[in-house]
């Protein structure tokens, strides 16, 4: 995660949960990513077909395999009520196209974590396309 003049200060729980599936999503370890999920959570990593269960853990194994992916996160915004936060972030990745040519995707995610009992912050939702991205400046 980088930080930036404008960035937000964020509980060092939230950091590192960040932190850590930024490195298990560029690290190709699917288990790993999955860790970072709440059992019922939703992901909508393709617009309008949102993810939950098994079909969510399948997705992320064939993405990482077949799209080789290279991350980076930045939180743009942050909202921390009680044992919820709600994360707007800017994100770039770069994957495999279904050509094998390496292609550089932007987003920008609406993210709600929920706070487990150990302290730790896991994904209920995670909407990489929750927002148009800002255009460049």
């Amino acid at each position: 995660m980088t930080n930036t003049p404008n960035s937000v200060v964020l509980p060092r729980e939230i950091e590192e949960h960040i932190e850590s599936y930024v490195t298990a999503m560029n690290a190709g370890d699917a288990d790993a990513v999955n860790s970072h999920y709440t059992e019922e959570a939703v992901a909508v990593w393709e617009p309008g077909s949102p993810l939950t269960g098994q079909a969510r853990r399948a997705y992320v194994k064939e993405f990482l395999a077949t799209q080789r992916p290279e991350m980076d996160a930045v939180v743009r915004e942050a909202y921390v009520t009680g044992d919820t936060t709600l994360l707007v972030v800017d994100w770039t990745m770069v994957v495999t196209n279904e050509e094998g040519v390496r292609e550089r995707l932007t987003g920008v995610g609406l993210d709600v974590l929920r706070r487990q009992d150990d302290g730790g912050w896991l994904y209920a939702i995670d909407d990489p396309f929750g927002e148009e991205p800002r255009p460049a400046a």
